[in-house]
């Protein structure tokens, strides 16, 4: 090996190629974090609700490893709990994970490296899509080097969810001893978490405008279409702030 393959050109060593292995540990680390801690506090709540639902440990756990999306996984703990079928609670979580199709569209693109990344490792990082991992990809993968993105991703995923499904477990088995007002509370936590990131995440005034609008149309829609209310909210408020904010840009130029 020649000198010039050891040392850059000011003479300083060549630092080596960060591996895959490192990136995963950097997003393990990156885990340990208020928003992971918060989104936990969330599962301790829904631990008290699958309880008292009548839902099994097997089946809690279940539910929290492969629906994994909270509000998915509260969506099907009331279809079991009122006796809905099959194929109706299936259609209510799907009506309820729709929301996710479009995170998940615009993060494979910013951690896909082209002609190096296979479909299983993709389809691997899809199951982590939720706000809290969203939220934290969107705002510091495009900072990183691409190769870096996925693996770091897989960490950060890999982390939270593990955690989140041993406390769960946890919380299931000691929420007997925890005040059904603390409970309620820590279930709670998510949605205001979920509003605040989002709204700092925000780069776009029309992604603001979105969630103005489906704060006002939310309870709107709950109101009169029960069931669809998610689904319209997104649909007509999303809508409504891309045109909104389309006809000011208009104006102004």
């Amino acid at each position: 090996m020649s000198a010039s393959d050891r040392f850059t050109p000011d003479n300083s060593p060549a630092e080596p190629p960060v591996t895959s292995g490192v990136w995963m540990a950097r997003g393990a680390r990156a885990a340990v974090s208020i928003p992971a801690f918060i989104l936990t506090a969330a599962f301790v709540g829904y631990a008290g609700l699958a309880r008292e639902t009548g839902l099994t440990l097997a089946e809690t756990l279940a539910m929290t490893g492969f629906v994994w999306a909270l509000p998915s996984i509260v969506v099907l703990t009331g279809a079991i709990s009122s006796g809905m079928g099959l194929i109706p609670a299936a259609i209510a979580v799907a009506l309820a994970s729709v929301r996710l199709m479009p995170m998940t569209m615009a993060l494979m693109p910013i951690i896909k490296v082209p002609g190096k990344t296979k479909t299983w490792q993709l389809l691997l990082a899809s199951h982590f899509v939720a706000v809290t991992a969203w939220v934290f990809a969107m705002k510091n993968l495009p900072d990183m080097p691409r190769e870096g993105r996925l693996p770091f991703f897989l960490g950060f995923g890999g982390a939270v969810t593990s955690f989140v499904f041993c406390m769960t477990g946890v919380s299931y088995l000691l929420v007997e001893s925890m005040p059904g007002m603390v409970a309620g509370a820590l279930f709670l936590l998510t949605p205001v978490y979920f509003l605040c990131s989002l709204w700092g995440a925000a780069r776009l005034n029309a992604d603001r405008a979105a969630m103005v609008a489906g704060l006002l149309l939310g309870p709107v829609f709950f109101a009169y279409l029960p069931g669809l209310d998610l689904l319209w909210t997104g649909l007509v408020g999303g809508s409504l702030a891309y045109l909104v904010t389309r006809i000011v840009r208009r104006g102004l130029r």
